[in-house]
């Protein structure tokens, strides 16, 4: 990077933090409402943009490309798949969510079924994001970061101090979008980085096409297609290491489904909406943006293997740095440094204040301080995300030193309760006899299954496992609260706090969502332009 790239990069950053500063200011992050769900006024695009930067990491991009470098376009059924659970988050749990009144997630669970269910699942949330995300976000999204721009290189200094240097900037600004604006400010921001990321994303594998075809986009599409066409095959065979095929409809949609519709860390974006339309119309810009987020995510990957060939095929997680060192011009590493920048400050953020929601709405008020007023529980909710972003700072530097089998643990820690979690909301929306204590037990019941499926099962694809505990959990439930009874559930009050008239076109756009992913896997498969 020379000195116009840096130049170019602290000015982005300032920028958008103005221009996100001055968004926010029009809500009071005094008080829990305004500081936790921003509100609950946020439109549809930072909505979408808040809850797209969330979800996308660094790590996301260079691992999601490195897999493609080998495997090809069976990596995008992490993206383009959930595109479905995003309809379905759109047009069948945030009507529900939001009728509720809901804050959290957990506070649902807590309505349907009891108060100890409820700090079950909040406790197993605020420990996954401290132990698995945010540590894990902040040091993988550094170490990318370093590898694509040379840091270590251009101060002179020790790889690993160049990411603690980032990790500690990424860190601060985080905790400082959080405690000036609340979600507000940070989902603004996301909006920004959002479109910066898209339009650099797509730049890269745009050049590096065109540099194959000799100048001729068209030209280098046709190159991959007559030299790799066997890389374009979206359907991954029977035991796949990426994504088997009989999973897509199974596996891969209950644990997006999980993610995506009942994930506080997502589901929290969409809540702050100013009302159910505009949720609606956020979330299927989600929607869109994860099936064309394979052009990205995944392709480039594509693009690398044929401009590099097998060269990295011993560290394909260099494939996407590589790429970008050789095809992105000098004079706008500066842009999209920022942009690399924003996407790991935004998944962080994001991840920072659902914690801090859950700690201060869940367990201060109805546990530490019953007599907590509003003020109260804002102070608590800043003053517990300064510690647990320097806590994530201070670990994250750490996790280098983890042995690879123990990363691979902590990646995978969501497992011991996602199916279960799918099951009890599915089950509070649709069964009035479903009962608290069946809730229990199937947690109980599934930690220790999934926990054995490790040692037992160590060799085959989680999403296989998965599928079976989705069916064998929804069992469990069903099987617990016919024996054991507690009457049919009725709730005739609702604290709804925003107008929950639909969006007009909800219906319309989820059959075109659907329809374009399964058009996308058309044309990524042996029917398309794979062979």
């Amino acid at each position: 990077m020379n000195l116009f790239s840096i130049l170019s990069f602290v000015v982005i950053i300032s920028c958008v933090w103005v221009f996100a500063y001055k968004r926010s200011r029009g809500v009071n992050v005094d008080g829990a409402e305004g500081f936790f769900m921003g509100g609950r006024s946020l439109t549809a695009l930072p909505i979408a943009g808040s809850i797209i930067m969330t979800n996308l990491s660094t790590e996301q991009i260079v691992g999601q490309n490195g897999q493609s470098y080998v495997a090809g376009m069976e990596v995008m059924a992490w993206e383009v798949t959930s595109a479905i659970a995003i309809v379905m988050l759109a047009s069948v749990f945030l009507p529900k969510y939001l009728k509720y009144g809901i804050n959290t997630v957990s506070d649902f669970i807590e309505i349907r079924y009891d108060t100890q269910i409820k700090r079950i699942i909040s406790a197993l949330f605020i420990i996954t994001y401290i132990t698995s995300f945010l540590p894990v976000v902040l040091y993988s999204g550094s170490l990318v970061f370093n590898k694509i721009f040379r840091i270590d290189e251009l101060l002179g200094i020790r790889p690993i101090t160049s990411i603690i240097i980032v990790s500690l900037a990424i860190g601060v600004i985080g905790i400082l979008y959080l405690l000036i604006g609340g979600l507000r400010l940070s989902a603004y921001s996301d909006t920004v980085y959002g479109f910066g990321l898209l339009a650099c994303g797509l730049l890269i594998p745009t050049i590096g096409v065109t540099m194959l075809g000799n100048g001729s986009f068209i030209g280098g599409i046709d190159h991959i297609v007559d030299n790799t066409p066997w890389l374009l095959n979206s359907v991954g065979s029977i035991d796949s290491a990426i994504v088997p095929w009989p999973t897509l409809l199974t596996g891969m949609m209950f644990n997006n489904l999980y993610f995506w519709c009942t994930n506080q860390m997502i589901v929290q974006k969409a809540l702050a909406g100013k009302n159910l339309a505009e949720a609606q119309k956020g979330v299927f810009i989600v929607g869109f943006f994860k099936v064309f987020g394979a052009l990205f995510l995944v392709f480039p990957g594509i693009v690398a293997r044929n401009i590099f060939g097998d060269a990295l095929m011993g560290m394909p997680d260099d494939a996407y740095p590589t790429l970008v060192t050789h095809v992105l011009p000098e004079m706008i590493y500066g842009v999209f440094a920022a942009v690399i920048f924003g996407a790991i400050l935004s998944s962080f953020s994001g991840a920072l204040n659902a914690t801090s929601t859950l700690l201060s709405l869940d367990f201060y008020k109805p546990v530490f301080n019953k007599q907590a007023t509003d003020h109260d529980i804002t102070r608590f909710g800043k003053r517990i995300t300064i510690a647990i972003g320097l806590l994530s700072i201070f670990i994250s530097p750490l996790i280098s030193f983890a042995p690879a089998g123990l990363y691979q643990f902590v990646q995978e820690f969501n497992g011991l309760y996602n199916m279960p979690l799918l099951v009890i909301i599915l089950l509070a929306f649709y069964s009035k006899k479903a009962t608290a204590f069946a809730a229990k037990v199937t947690i109980y019941l599934h930690i220790v299954l999934y926990a054995l499926s490790k040692v037992v099962l160590k060799d085959v694809h989680f999403l296989y496992v998965l599928s079976v505990l989705f069916f064998l959990d929804m069992f469990v439930m069903f099987a617990v609260s016919k024996l054991k009874p507690d009457g049919d559930f009725e709730l005739k009050v609702f604290n709804t706090k925003v107008d929950i008239t639909p969006w007009k076109h909800t219906k319309l756009v989820s059959v075109i969502t659907i329809l374009v992913v399964i058009l996308t896997y058309l044309m990524f498969s042996p029917l398309g332009i794979a062979r």
